[in-house]
């Protein structure tokens, strides 16, 4: 699996914990954690509610490419 760097770094600008966006999303931070580090990935639902957490497209979680980017790089 492939750890999902672009999600934390989103997190992180935020300065937010897993634990807040997970309440948030209303997940389990549990499920939160597994998938930033790409054990699990979202149901589109779930991923429609962390992008809106943290203002992002919620399409991300399933473009392979933005996936697989590493630090640095810019996600459009």
């Amino acid at each position: 699996y492939m750890m999902r760097k672009w999600l934390i770094e989103k997190r992180e600008q935020q300065n937010l914990t897993q634990e807040k966006v997970a309440k948030r999303s209303g997940i389990q931070r549990s499920y939160y954690s597994m998938i930033e580090s790409g054990k699990r990935s979202p149901s589109p639902f779930v991923a429609m509610k962390i992008a809106t957490v943290l203002s992002f497209d919620w399409t991300i979680f399933f473009n392979q490419q933005s996936n697989k980017m590493t630090h640095g790089e810019v996600i459009k």
